[in-house]
């Protein structure tokens, strides 16, 4: 979990639907939420931030219990997940919002470190990190220019395939707001705001498509008494069209956070505390199966969930 999330306040968040889609039906939902790897990767423990490299058979995410949190990897072996054990350059200071560049050769997360052993931690939860690809590892750490770490509030990063990164910040009126920095001859750019929803409230977490035609991300919405929401919004031309809700199947009494992308850029994976809903009155056989998701994954914390893009990245090209 962020360190944000337990100052922000609800604001009002009234989005309208994209220009180019005249209403949003139904069938523009996304498929029903499905737990990934219930016992394994969503368990006891709150998980969030699940990133994947190109092949799609290695996942890093945080296991977090705040103000403790480390990034941990996990692999696929005979189609299922192996046990999560710390990633390598992680484990020695509070590490999240780990994301996998979309070539697979450098990772960037958040993290309390110091810039130099001769530093301070930094206390407000982290400024952006970067590793690199070294052989079938990963190499040091390092920390991003200034031009991207303005803020010791620094958060939630996403790449696109250009090497640009996409991360939150406080804004100047003290508002998490998306920031862009984009990636030329080597550099990190000055970052600038990026003019994605309603300017007047918070939008955060951002999941930007590797070639940035489209961006998912959570805002409040007041409206729908629920404080976070999850929305995607597509680039046309220069600027970013109207945002588009999610639908409740995803977002309602949820609490959705925290999206990435898979590696095909039509799979949206997203932290919740979602619970099933016990049936009442129910058999003993079922009140054992019950008992038995309690205790592997559904005890209130934030695990892990996914849902297909497709339906809606469809009617949107139509």
């Amino acid at each position: 979990m962020n360190p944000y999330r337990a100052t922000i306040g609800v604001s009002a968040l009234i989005l309208l639907l994209s220009s180019s889609i005249a209403a949003c039906s139904a069938t523009d939902v996304p498929a029903t939420p499905q737990l990934f790897s219930p016992g394994v990767i969503s368990g006891s423990a709150s998980e969030d931030s699940l990133s994947f490299t190109p092949d799609g058979n290695t996942v890093f995410f945080d296991r977090a219990k705040w103000p403790n949190s480390i990034i941990m990897v996990s692999h696929k072996m005979n189609g299922n997940w192996s046990k999560p054990e710390i990633a390598s350059f992680s484990g020695q200071w509070l590490d999240h919002d780990p994301v996998v560049s979309p070539d697979g050769s450098f990772i960037v997360f958040a993290s309390n470190r110091p810039a130099t052993p001769q530093d301070k931690l930094v206390s407000t939860g982290g400024v952006l990190w970067r590793v690199d690809r070294k052989g079938k590892g990963w190499g040091t750490p390092w920390r991003l220019p200034n031009t991207v770490n303005v803020s010791p509030r620094s958060y939630a990063p996403s790449i696109a395939a250009d090497g640009s990164l996409y991360f939150i910040r406080p804004g100047a009126d003290n508002i998490m707001h998306i920031f862009r920095s984009q990636y030329r001859d080597g550099k990190y750019l000055p970052a600038v705001q990026v003019a994605v929803g309603d300017p007047a409230t918070h939008q955060k977490d951002p999941a930007i498509a590797p070639d940035q035609s489209f961006i998912v991300f959570d805002s409040d919405d007041a409206a729908k008494q629920d404080p976070d929401r999850l929305f995607i919004a597509f680039r046309q031309g220069d600027h970013w069209g109207k945002a588009i809700d999610l639908g409740d199947a995803v977002n309602a009494r949820n609490n959705p956070w925290g999206p990435h992308l898979d590696p095909t850029g039509r799979m949206l994976y997203y932290t919740s505390d979602r619970s099933v809903p016990l049936a009442y009155p129910r058999t003993r056989e079922q009140a054992e199966k019950d008992l038995s998701r309690l205790e592997d994954w559904d005890n209130g914390e934030n695990n892990i969930w996914y849902v297909s893009l497709a339906s809606i990245i469809a009617t949107h090209r139509t």
